[in-house]
């Protein structure tokens, strides 16, 4: 294991994005939250800033930066604000990543330009009413015929799919049956294409300023080079986008828990109660104490498991370790920071109740809690 000093350009990197994430995001991100308000503009400024395909090489527009970057930067914007975090994070790890990694050089210069500069957003199409944590319980279909693939189906909580810049989707769908199993393919579809329909949900508990959609595919037909890789790869190629994503969203929890924290912390120095400050009481100082450990054992974990991935090691396991924990102490610290708060915890004004409902999505996106601990045993040969 290296030296744990970050070196200097991620030093600068972590500046940089806390400072855009004060000055630019939060104050408007309460705003945002109350009118469920997808924000271009900070789309539009997080592109410029480099944001979306952070770990893409630059011959495509990309800032070819290690994952251990994306990821400081994801916890950064996660510290102020989960909804522009998960537009970010989905955007390259669900969006970007699976075409560069299996697209072919047609696909990949057609679209990531645009979507590494942020001009585009791109959506990954796998959750279905029926087929959340069981992937392989796919019904979305398609068919080939005459050089053209029809999709029939439907996917649900799809991030970043219903925005009026989203450029496509990649669908998983099935795409035949071999040796009695389903044949999963992965297919590009572009936004306008006739048939398809993107419609954002509303009413979230939690992620209110992100787009999240439903899509519908009557028909959809598309050219059958629009295929995304190999025929019958596409279930290969959703575990390896959601191993690497689920270091995004370790960083989410991370940055959460720590912007939690610092809310909890400073409330608890300033709130006077039998004239001492409430962080002076044992029973409080115990829990930041807690809160304080966490973040550092939290923050340790999902940056080996970066490491890891930068060295081109193998890291599923510990990416499933770091998504599974730093997405359970954002948990904890959220719930002492509303505590904490007291009633004042309660209330949208201060920012604990943001934080407490924006950490419930990370125990379930990409993978829940139950699932990880799945995984995990599975590593361990249980």
């Amino acid at each position: 294991m290296p030296h744990y000093d970050l070196n200097p350009e991620q030093d600068m990197l972590r500046k940089t994005i806390r400072d855009f994430a004060e000055k630019e995001v939060k104050p408007i991100r309460q705003k945002l939250d109350e009118k469920e308000e997808f924000s271009y503009e900070l789309v539009d400024k997080m592109g410029k800033l480099g944001l979306f395909g952070m770990t893409i090489s630059e011959e495509y527009g990309g800032q070819g930066m290690d994952y251990l970057s994306y990821c400081i930067a994801v916890e950064e914007l996660a510290r102020v604000d989960g909804c522009q975090a998960a537009t970010v994070a989905a955007e390259n790890s669900l969006g970007i990543g699976p075409l560069y990694h299996y697209g072919n050089e047609e696909q990949k210069r057609k679209y990531l330009p645009d979507l590494c500069s942020g001009k585009k957003l791109w959506g990954f199409g796998l959750t279905e009413p029926e087929a959340g944590s069981d992937a392989g319980n796919s019904k979305t279909k398609a068919e080939l015929k005459n050089g053209t693939w029809i999709i029939n189906g439907s996917k649900i909580f799809i991030t970043n799919a219903a925005t009026k810049i989203t450029a496509g989707i990649t669908v998983q769908a099935i795409t035949g049956v071999k040796d009695d199993k389903k044949e999963m393919s992965c297919i590009i579809v572009e936004s306008n294409t006739k048939g398809f329909t993107a419609r954002t949900m509303h009413n979230k508990m939690t992620w209110r300023s992100s787009n999240t959609a439903e899509l519908y595919f009557d028909d959809v037909r598309v050219p059958e080079k629009n295929l995304l890789g190999a025929r019958g790869t596409g279930f290969k190629q959703m575990l390896s986008t959601l191993d690497s994503g689920r270091l995004g969203i370790a960083a989410m929890g991370l940055g959460g828990a720590q912007g939690a924290f610092e809310a909890a912390l400073s409330y608890a120095q300033e709130r006077k109660v039998f004239g001492k400050p409430i962080s002076s009481f044992q029973v409080n100082a115990f829990k930041l104490a807690d809160c304080a450990m966490e973040i550092e054992a939290a923050r340790g974990l999902l940056y080996k498991a970066c490491w890891l991935k930068d060295e081109e090691r193998p890291f599923g396991k510990e990416a499933s370790m770091a998504k599974l924990y730093c997405s359970e102490v954002f948990h904890r610290v959220a719930n002492h920071c509303v505590q904490l708060h007291g009633g004042y915890g309660l209330m949208e004004e201060y920012p604990a109740a943001k934080f407490y409902r924006d950490q419930k999505l990370l125990e379930i996106g990409e993978g829940t809690s139950e699932i990880q601990r799945l995984v995990i045993s599975r590593y361990l040969g249980c």
